[in-house]
């Protein structure tokens, strides 16, 4: 019986895999995808020479002989090759992806330097930039940092007050709504007069596009908490503040994540301007810099980085989400 189960389990394990004769399908498939990206990096000519191609090459490789071992091994690790199984297709069209990229920047030439840049292209920026690259990643996060965090604590009180009390919400959120559609980028000329630092104006640039949609859906959401809880809890002796704290505010969370997710997405795309408001290092400021002498290969190294950066700190958002809201699953 026992023999039974597990080969029932190891069958659907293998269709799950799309496994053929006993060799995860995808992990074939991708890793000839890296070992082509290898074999077009190091076997043709660049028309330009970029630098690190031997190195780009080595890893794609070096990819390519992982995904080969793990088509035998994925369907034992468990967890970790599920997610492996998940994002399977995806290994796939990246590697070939790499492969067409370099063929039409560094190797055919259709997409010119300096305006496109070939993977080891990038992959040379980080190789003879990097010690610049990481501390332009310190300046951008300390900066996003205390303006984002400053942004959402701010409007999440400002939320909860328009969400809770009628007065506040009649004079606040008519000045929200005219203040909100304004880009926070348009508010510079302002800032300048205001903060005596470059450093305070762009910290209050990243603070307000991040408090604006945190404000609006905490607003939302403690406004749109059902009366009869608040009148179960005042026959059974609850003042405002335990209502705030105890019912409006937990029921308001699901918003309260929405409009921090739009804020951090908001927060990043000001980023970038906030950070050329006189600043000596981040990201922002290196863009600027590599854009005005033409190189725009470093401008595409950095974007990634705000790309994967931004993406990290998404997902750890999702992380602490689920976190705080798994009580509400079955009512939500």
């Amino acid at each position: 019986m026992t023999d039974a189960i597990q080969a029932a389990g190891d069958e659907a394990v293998v269709g799950r895999v799309g496994a053929v004769n006993g060799l995860w399908r995808d992990g074939l498939l991708a890793a000839a995808a890296w070992l082509a990206a290898a074999l077009v990096t190091i076997g043709l000519p660049d028309v330009v020479p970029w630098g690190s191609a031997s190195l780009f090459a080595w890893i794609t490789a070096g990819v390519a002989a992982i995904f080969l071992a793990l088509s035998v091994t994925v369907h034992r690790p468990g967890r970790a090759g599920e997610v492996l199984v998940h994002y399977g297709p995806w290994v796939i069209v990246v590697g070939i992806w790499l492969a067409v990229w370099e063929l039409t920047t560094a190797k055919f030439g259709w997409l010119p330097k300096p305006f496109f840049s070939p993977p080891h292209g990038l992959l040379n920026v980080y190789v003879t930039d990097g010690s610049r690259l990481l501390i332009c990643i310190g300046y951008t996060l300390r900066l996003w940092a205390l303006g984002f965090l400053s942004g959402i604590v701010v409007g999440y009180g400002v939320g909860v007050a328009l969400g809770w009390s009628r007065r506040f919400s009649y004079w606040g959120m008519p000045l929200l709504k005219l203040i909100g559609p304004v880009p926070a980028t348009a508010w510079i000329p302002c800032t300048f007069y205001f903060f005596p630092t470059t450093f305070g104006a762009s910290i209050f640039i990243v603070a307000l596009a991040s408090g604006i949609p945190v404000a609006i859906l905490t607003a939302s959401g403690v406004g749109s908490v059902n009366r009869a809880y608040y009148d179960v809890g005042r026959i059974l002796g609850a003042d405002s503040r335990y209502l705030i704290r105890r019912v409006a505010i937990p029921a308001a969370m699901p918003h309260v994540f929405v409009g921090l997710f739009m804020a951090l997405y908001y927060s990043f795309a000001v980023l970038v301007v906030a950070e050329m408001l006189g600043a000596k290092y981040g990201l922002g400021w290196y863009i600027q810099f590599q854009t005005a002498y033409s190189g725009y290969a470093n401008v595409y190294a950095a974007l990634l980085i705000m790309a994967l950066l931004c993406a990290g700190i998404i997902r750890l958002l999702f992380v602490v989400r689920d976190r705080l809201l798994n009580w509400q699953e079955g009512f939500i």
